[in-house]
C-alpha cells in the first residue's frame, strides 16, 4: 500500500512538472489543467488548448477556457503563423485548426443567449417569420407584424390558393417559428380575426404560454450577400470539392454555415434536389455539396430561397467557412455581407 501511495505521488509531482515544462513560464499550469477539465476537455484537449495559450503569450492562459475573444485571438495568431511558414495546408495544421475551432463552438453555445429559451408567444419578436399549418395540411408563411398584449398581429399568410370564401378567422393553426441565436418552436392557436380587406392585410393570433422547443441547431450561422454559382449534379453521392470551371446557375448566397447554406435563385427549385454550390467569402473559392431540404417561394418576385443541408465538408474547406463564419480576420466587416450571427 505504502508503495502505491509514493507511485501516486510520484506521478504526481512529475505530472506537475511536465505541465511546467511545456507550459513555459511561471504560470501554474495545474490550475490551467484543473480548469479544462472541470470545462470538459479530456487531456489532449487542454495540452492542445496550453500549446495555443503558449505560441499567443496569453497573460491569463485560462480565458481560453470562456473567453470568445481570446479564442479568436488565438486562432488568428496561429493561422498567421501557418501561413508565414507556408503550412497552413499541411494536414497537421488543418487539423490543429479545426479542433481549435471545435473549441470556440464550444465556448460560444455555452453562453447564456443559446441556453435560455422564451416560453410564451409574448416574448417573439416584431419581424419574426413564422410558418402556419393549417388542421387540413396547408403550410403558409407570415412574419409577426406587432405584438400585442391579447394577440399577435401576424402578415397576412402566404401558400397554396384556398377556395372561394376562405376566412382565416376562428381557424386552428399550428405555427412554428425559428428564434435567431436559439432554437424551433411550435405552438398551437386560433385565429381571433381576419382584415383581408384592409390596405394592409393581416390576421391576429391568440397567445399561447405552451411553447414547445426543440430542434436546437448544431453550428453558428451568419449572413452573407455573395455571388454564387449553383451546380445541379445527378446525385449526392458524386459529392466532390473540384473548382467548376464552366459557369454555373447564377445565384447568391444568403446565409452559411458549417453544414448548410441559404441561396436566392430565380424561379422554382424541388425538395431533394442533390446540388453543388461554389462561391468566394474571402480569397479562396468555397466548394459545398448538399440537399436542398426546404423552399421558400416568392410568387411576387418569382424568386426561392434554397435551404440546403451541406455534405460534411473537407478539414480545408470547413476551416475557411469557419474562418468566415467566426470573423476571425474581420471578413465580414466588409460591405459585401450582414455580420450579425445566428445559431444555425
Amino acid at each position: 500500500m505504502l508503495i502505491f501511495l509514493l507511485i501516486l505521488v510520484a506521478a504526481f509531482v512529475s505530472m506537475i512538472f511536465i505541465l511546467r515544462r511545456l507550459g513555459g513560464g511561471n504560470f501554474p499550469w495545474f490550475q490551467f489543467y484543473i480548469k479544462g477539465r472541470e470545462s470538459g476537455f479530456s487531456f489532449k484537449e487542454v495540452n492542445l488548448l496550453r500549446k495555443v495559450a503558449v505560441e499567443n503569450r496569453l497573460e491569463n492562459p485560462v480565458s481560453l477556457f470562456w473567453s470568445i475573444k481570446q479564442l479568436d485571438r488565438s486562432i488568428r495568431g496561429m493561422v498567421t503563423k501557418f501561413r508565414s511558414q507556408n503550412r497552413e495546408s499541411e494536414p497537421a495544421n488543418l487539423t490543429f485548426l479545426n479542433k481549435l475551432y471545435d473549441f470556440r463552438k464550444r465556448v460560444e453555445f455555452n453562453l447564456p443567449k443559446y441556453k435560455i429559451g422564451i416560453k410564451s408567444s409574448r416574448q417573439i419578436s416584431p419581424h419574426q417569420r413564422v410558418r402556419l399549418t393549417l388542421e387540413s395540411g396547408e403550410v403558409f408563411t407570415a412574419s409577426v407584424v406587432e405584438n400585442l398584449k391579447r394577440y399577435l398581429a401576424i402578415s397576412y399568410p402566404q401558400g397554396p390558393a384556398m377556395p372561394p370564401g376562405f376566412s382565416w378567422k376562428n381557424q386552428n393553426v399550428n405555427v412554428y417559428f425559428w428564434r435567431p441565436d436559439d432554437a424551433g418552436y411550435v405552438f398551437l392557436s386560433k385565429v381571433l380575426e381576419d382584415f383581408s380587406e384592409k390596405k394592409y392585410p393581416i390576421i391576429h393570433i391568440i397567445h399561447s404560454d405552451n411553447l414547445v422547443r426543440s430542434q436546437k441547431r448544431n453550428s453558428i450561422r451568419v449572413q452573407a450577400n455573395t455571388p454564387l454559382s449553383l451546380y445541379p449534379i445527378k446525385t449526392i453521392n458524386a459529392a466532390n470539392e473540384e473548382e467548376e470551371k464552366t459557369p454555373g446557375l447564377r445565384s447568391r448566397l444568403i446565409d452559411i454555415s458549417e453544414d448548410g447554406a441559404a441561396v436566392l435563385i430565380g424561379g422554382k427549385a424541388k425538395v431533394g434536389l442533390p446540388v453543388k454550390l461554389q462561391f468566394k467569402l474571402t480569397q479562396n473559392p468555397v466548394i459545398m455539396c448538399g440537399v436542398v431540404k426546404g423552399t421558400t417561394f416568392s410568387q411576387k418576385k418569382n424568386q426561392s430561397i434554397l435551404h440546403i443541408q451541406a455534405v460534411p465538408p473537407s478539414t480545408k474547406m470547413k476551416n475557411e467557412i469557419l474562418s468566415y463564419v467566426y470573423n476571425i480576420f474581420g471578413d465580414r466587416n466588409g460591405s459585401n455581407s450582414k455580420s450579425k450571427p445566428r445559431r444555425a
